[in-house]
């Protein structure tokens, strides 16, 4: 009896037991596993957690619509770069510093350039400076026929430049392909390019690398100006001496080394860039570079037959050597050729275009993105931060609505530019409707907006800069502009002047002098001096100016009856685009025309600049205490 039973029992290696037992239990159905190791002891496997949950989705009737979207954009973007909320494609271009590849926003699926920098290479060939200005400049604008810059995203080892996308590639390639273009075409992009232009030096910049190679085409072939790179902000009596851009478009004054106030050196490459468009060539060319200097000091050009004599009396006009004589943004404006078919939008002159009215339905569409709310949404775009994604979102939807629609709906549904002085906390009254080009010369910056490529030149010596003259009547200091300006306001309420907000860095003051009774002007200007220092300038200002820019003579004026709030809400009462009145002792435009005023400026009885520096120093004082 022992021994059959010992015949039933298999007698099986080492090892082997073992393995046959675990292939047999995994071989068994999932629901018998619990019961096996419930009988055997073992632990039982934690399923309840994965069975709820797949309970809980089997009990919803479908997918929602934004599952179904996230499902398939996870789908189409698996295996692909993302920065930030971009998903980097193919790519576009190759540049000195990098590449230029194509992106598409995650959540509005929009397309976007993304401009790839490395550190490295831009710290090796000492271009800092250069990648600094485009993104400061490209971060102001906002214009239907800039480039516009949406986002700046920094790694440990890259910039990403994140930019509007354009398809139709650079003017100069269109020009090598089809030749030149036809007049009407021709006028049309010229046009948009000299609205640009003029927008860059209303906001103190000089581009001074215009060519068709930094024109971009967009689908339906309007023109686009990029990389600012080379651009310099222009200062009031300031004049440039860089030789910079491409020799076959720079004006003789920049080849020569001579110094140059700036915006006429953009007007001699427009009219290079004018006449590749008629005629398919360049007026001056050579390979020689010498023989090509010679031919654009002397200012000697080819005018073909088919060219009209309009066209060609604006060419010439343009490429005057002496830039004295050149041709402004108002001769052009004004010129018949290029005054025919030109759209409205292009120079703005209704001040009720407003650059703070948001759209409901952008912001509708990024709160159903981000799932967020309203105030969110509002509050993002006015909080000065370019890299917000909110901010950024609305602006990627409201210009690609724009390009699918009439550009000259662009300034209708704009949010405010960043770096503008709508800043954290300060909400516009109603009625005050602030043009987007109508910007106070300081653009301060909040600290959260400042450039990332600022900690890349700690290392490396800085160049040395010719040193600028330090002249000038006021008062220099590091506090915040705003801490400035109230501080001014103080004082002059303390003083008992009376005052005018041009807006919230510019003020008109006036003061009666109690011995001779001569009511005293002068202009109160923040400016930015660098990135740490600011300078409050003091200006003289004569009689009758005061009147033509609404200063009614009164004991008390209505910006004075609010005193300090006043600060919190300026009023912008200069027009930029009524006609500028050319008088020495003012600096900026000013509204209307003086043939309504008196007709002659006679001068007063007494010593209006022994009046004007006592003023002066009372408020100096003031400010001291």
């Amino acid at each position: 009896m022992e021994r059959s039973v010992r015949s039933n029992v298999h007698v099986f290696p080492p090892g082997v037991l073992k393995k046959r037992f675990i292939l047999h239990i995994i071989s068994r159905p999932f629901r018998s596993r619990s019961n096996w190791s419930l009988a055997t002891g073992a632990p039982r496997p934690s399923v309840r957690p994965h069975r709820r949950q797949h309970t809980h989705r089997t009990e919803r009737t479908q997918p929602s619509v934004t599952e179904k979207m996230a499902e398939r954009q996870q789908q189409k973007h698996e295996g692909r770069v993302k920065i930030g909320h971009y998903v980097i494609g193919d790519t576009l271009g190759v540049g000195t510093f990098g590449k230029v590849k194509i992106g598409e926003h995650q959540l509005t699926g929009h397309k976007v350039a993304v401009k790839i920098l490395n550190r490295q290479k831009i710290r090796s060939l000492d271009v800092v400076g250069k990648i600094k200005r485009e993104i400061q400049n490209l971060k102001l604008f906002r214009h239907p026929h800039i480039i516009k810059l949406y986002q700046v995203i920094s790694t440990p080892t890259d910039f990403f430049m994140v930019m509007e996308y354009v398809s139709g590639g650079e003017l100069f390639d269109y020009i090598c392909k089809n030749g030149r273009v036809e007049d009407t075409e021709a006028r049309r992009l010229f046009q948009q390019i000299i609205s640009a232009v003029d927008y860059c030096h209303r906001h103190m910049v000089v581009h001074r690398d215009l060519k068709p190679e930094n024109v971009l085409l967009d689908a339906n072939r309007n023109a686009k100006i990029a990389d600012f790179g080379l651009s310099n902000m222009m200062s009031d009596g300031e004049f440039l001496r860089t030789s910079c851009g491409s020799p076959n478009y720079a004006a003789p004054e920049v080849i020569s080394g001579r110094l140059y106030a700036g915006p006429e050196v953009d007007i001699w490459s427009c009219g290079v860039i004018l006449y590749a468009l008629l005629c398919g060539t360049l007026p001056f060319d050579d390979e020689h570079v010498p023989t090509l200097f010679k031919k654009i000091r002397g200012g000697v050009f080819y005018i073909p037959e088919y060219l009209t004599h309009s066209v060609a009396l604006l060419l010439m006009l343009m490429l005057q050597v002496d830039p004295l004589k050149r041709a402004t943004i108002k001769d052009i404006r004004d010129h018949e050729w290029f005054k025919q078919d030109l759209p409205g939008y292009l120079f703005p002159e209704d001040s009720s275009y407003d650059a703070t009215v948001l759209d409901d339905e952008a912001v509708r569409e990024v709160c159903d993105k981000f799932e967020c709310n309203d105030s969110e949404v509002v509050s993002s775009l006015y909080s000065g931060d370019p890299q917000d994604q909110l901010a950024v979102a609305y602006h990627l939807i409201i210009d690609n609505r724009r390009i699918m629609t009439q550009a000259s709906e662009f300034y209708l549904a704009s949010s405010p530019p960043q770096g503008s002085f709508i800043e954290d906390g300060m909400l516009l009254p109603p009625g005050v409707k602030p043009h987007p080009e109508r910007m106070p010369p300081l653009l301060a910056d909040s600290p959260k907006a400042r450039c990332p490529l600022d900690a890349l030149n700690t290392t490396r010596p800085k160049p040395l800069a010719v040193k600028k003259a330090k002249w000038h009547l006021g008062i220099r200091s590091q506090s915040r502009p705003y801490d400035i300006m109230a501080e001014v306001y103080r004082a002059m309420k303390q003083l008992s002047f009376d005052w005018k907000v041009v807006n919230p860095y510019h003020l008109r003051v006036r003061r009666k002098n109690p011995v001779t009774g001569n009511l005293v002007k002068m202009s109160l200007q923040l400016y930015q001096v660098d990135n740490r220092s600011y300078l409050l300038d003091f200006k003289s200002i004569d009689d009758d100016i005061m009147e033509a820019v609404g200063f009614k003579s009164g004991s008390s004026t209505p910006q004075r009856s609010g005193s300090i709030a006043g600060l919190h809400r300026p009023r912008l009462s200069i027009d930029s685009a009524s006609p500028a009145i050319d008088l020495p002792l003012l600096s900026s435009s000013l509204p209307g025309s003086l043939s309504g005023c008196s007709p002659l400026l006679t001068p007063r009885q007494g010593s209006h600049t022994m009046d004007f520096f006592e003023m002066c120093a009372r408020l100096i004082t003031t400010l001291a205490r």
